[in-house]
């Protein structure tokens, strides 16, 4: 079964495994089996030579082919037990059955492209693992033609402290690097629209657009059909389905073949609801049914979003942070070779977090923009040769005019003078994050029929949760903002007495009760005698 396998007579994902105790061989080809791709040794040598490595660099050969051609072939798990397999060819003995393509694929895709995790706290790996999903990248390959797909940006980073508005992880940004596309993003929002038909036989039509007269300016993106025309800039409050619907939907059926003259219809106009100040293009039409076969039109709007004040960011290290503030490029501090830092982020991310690997990621980063060439950045190169050594790295910075430990002169923005102390400052890789302050990152797969705010909540009076009498609790349930132990300690710093008696006592707590008269509680047991506790007496 595995030499057809190999040969490309059976499926590759198909498991062949043997379970000697019970003497029994299985064969597994059911889904949801977590399959990955090893080197085929043969007595501890890999089948893949040099002129296969050269052919795929040329273009000549393909992977499938190396699976085609039984060089490279799928194991799911219970097979590896089956399998002796080395983590580097140097490593494989004559009973080495498979080697691994390269050892960082053992982490997966998140982990496996952290950089230098060997040098980072442990939790610090696993919260990049989260957020590197989180990350905004793009949707599909047929959409950039191109096979790497981004999910963030190289950022020129200054590690110093910066105005008061990069304390607790805050970021500082250039304006100006915000003004060339930094951190730019596409916000896709989708509404639709149904011809709905009724129960007398009237449905809904769509009209020609007016181009003339009183509403005629909300009517500019249409095509004559009455739907938004692809490619249109759109605006709040303009109509994108010039649709009408009929005033009697009930009663006895039209016979009529004629269609209802105009008095018998009112407009129902689908307009566009978006923010003030925001350009949006029309970015597809589509046309299609709902699910009782009434005609659909949905119409997909494109917004491109720049960063702002509140949105989350974060390297590959698990240091997230929120833009704190936005300057202009004149006030930022500048190099002596004229460089200016995108964005600058406070030195204490770093004793608490022990992220050293993000560091190195900033030396190795300034010296390979230096030299022209890629660093190894896997938790895997040590053993086998191919990692930078962070001596290695210095040295490649001094040979170019850098400082050994990547620090640089830096002079000031505001006052031309020079900084006092030296400035750690170099690339870093950055991920914009789908947490964005104001709207919110809509998948395509749902329909919203106006822009739904992200990040900010507030609430005066609302919903109660019967059993304790407090407000309920998050944004989806239009919940309360809770004023916690921190909270309570800034209002007492700051004096403020009438505030805390105001939350912690008036605002929730009070509630009225009936003046309950005489009372008695029946139980299927016992009776039981009920006091009031206002006038003492019993009741």
């Amino acid at each position: 079964m595995r030499k057809l396998r190999r040969a490309g007579k059976v499926g590759e994902f198909v498991s062949v495994f043997v379970n000697e105790k019970q003497l029994c061989v299985y064969i597994a080809s059911d889904g949801g089996r977590v399959c990955r791709p090893l080197v085929i040794a043969d007595k501890g040598i890999s089948r893949i030579k040099e002129h296969h490595m050269k052919e795929l660099l040329d273009g000549v050969r393909s992977f499938d082919d190396f699976l085609r051609h039984g060089l490279i072939e799928y194991l799911d798990v219970n097979e590896e037990n089956n399998a002796l397999i080395a983590l580097y060819e140097g490593e494989a003995t004559p009973d080495t059955t498979h080697i691994e393509i390269e050892p960082f694929t053992i982490l997966g895709v998140c982990a496996g492209l952290i950089p230098y995790p060997h040098h980072n706290q442990s939790p610090r790996n696993t919260y990049q693992c989260a957020m590197g999903k989180q990350a905004m990248g793009n949707i599909a390959y047929n959409q950039v033609g191109y096979d790497k797909l981004g999910a963030g940006q190289n950022a020129t980073v200054a590690v110093m402290s910066y105005s008061g508005y990069d304390i607790e992880d805050a970021i500082v940004m250039n304006k100006s690097s915000l003004d060339r596309g930094f951190g730019r993003c596409i916000v896709m929002k989708r509404y639709s629209g149904v011809i709905q038909k009724y129960d007398n036989g009237a449905s809904d039509r769509i009209l020609r657009p007016q181009r003339t007269g009183m509403g005629s300016e909300k009517m500019q993106i249409l095509d004559d059909d009455g739907i938004a025309a692809p490619g249109e800039i759109i605006r709040p409050d303009d109509v994108y389905i010039n649709k009408q619907s009929p005033v009697i939907t009930r009663g006895s059926r039209i016979t009529s073949a004629e269609p209802l003259p105009d008095n018998a219809y009112r407009s129902a106009r689908q307009t566009y609801k978006g923010p003030d100040g925001e350009t949006c293009v029309v970015d597809r039409v589509a046309l299609s049914s709902d699910r009782n076969e009434n005609p659909c039109i949905k119409i997909l709007i494109r917004h491109t979003r720049r960063p702002e004040v509140g949105d989350k960011f974060s390297s590959r290290h698990g240091q997230k942070g929120v833009c704190g503030t936005i300057i202009q490029q004149e006030d930022f501090p500048f190099s002596e070779r004229g460089i200016c830092p995108d964005l600058i982020m406070n030195p204490h991310g770093f004793p608490s977090r022990m992220t050293v690997g993000k560091m190195i990621e900033l030396l190795g980063g300034k010296a390979g923009v230096s030299c022209g060439r890629f660093h190894y950045g896997s938790a895997f190169g040590e053993p086998s040769g191919h990692a930078d050594k962070v001596e290695a790295i210095s040295e490649t910075l001094i040979k170019h005019g850098f400082s050994y430990n990547g620090k640089d002169f830096l002079y000031s923005g505001i006052t031309g003078a020079p900084l006092q102390a030296y400035i750690f400052m170099g690339p870093i890789y950055y991920q914009k994050l789908k947490h964005m302050v104001r709207l919110q990152f809509f998948m395509l797969a749902y329909v919203f029929d106006d822009p739904v705010l992200d990040k900010m909540h507030a609430r005066g009076p609302g919903p109660r949760v019967m059993l304790t009498r407090q407000p309920t609790e998050g944004k989806a349930r239009n919940g309360g903002l809770r004023v916690g132990e921190m909270e309570r300690d800034c209002l007492i710093a700051y004096g403020a007495s009438m505030l805390i008696f105001e939350r912690l006592m008036k605002s929730s707590d009070p509630f009225e009760v009936q003046d309950l008269g005489r009372l008695l509680i029946e139980d299927h047991y016992f009776y039981a005698a009920c006091g009031c506790h206002k006038c003492d007496t019993v009741l």
